[in-house]
């Protein structure tokens, strides 16, 4: 799949952050890495459409967000709504989860991205 052209520094900083996961993001990745949910290929830091998401589907063009407290700060609100609405516009799927969440029920969180995905079996 093409990628956005991306400035070098960006893709250095995604490479860097690959390196450094928070505690959520690293269970969440632990749950998609490797095909392990329902075979889905995700892709962690990866860049789209000039953002470098947290987490992509590249074959379901679905992408996972998983957003800390600063995320309900008024300022990210507004650049967290400009960023999905971005992606949307190049026909993303955004999800976000809160690292609560992800913390407390992963198994939720897997149900609601193979959802997303239409793995639900009910399609």
């Amino acid at each position: 799949m093409p990628h956005t052209p991306l400035p070098p520094r960006h893709r250095a900083n995604a490479r860097s952050m690959r390196k450094v996961m928070t505690s959520a993001e690293l269970k969440l990745w632990n749950e998609l890495r490797a095909h392990r949910l329902m075979g889905l290929g995700f892709r962690r830091q990866f860049p789209v459409a000039g953002y470098i998401v947290d987490f992509a589907c590249p074959d379901k063009k679905l992408v996972v967000e998983v957003d800390g407290s600063q995320h309900a700060e008024a300022g990210a609100v507004a650049i967290d709504e400009t960023r999905t609405l971005r992606l949307e516009q190049d026909g993303w799927t955004v999800l976000r989860f809160w690292n609560d969440d992800i913390i407390r029920d992963i198994d939720n969180v897997c149900q609601h991205i193979v959802i997303a995905a239409g793995l639900d079996g009910t399609s």
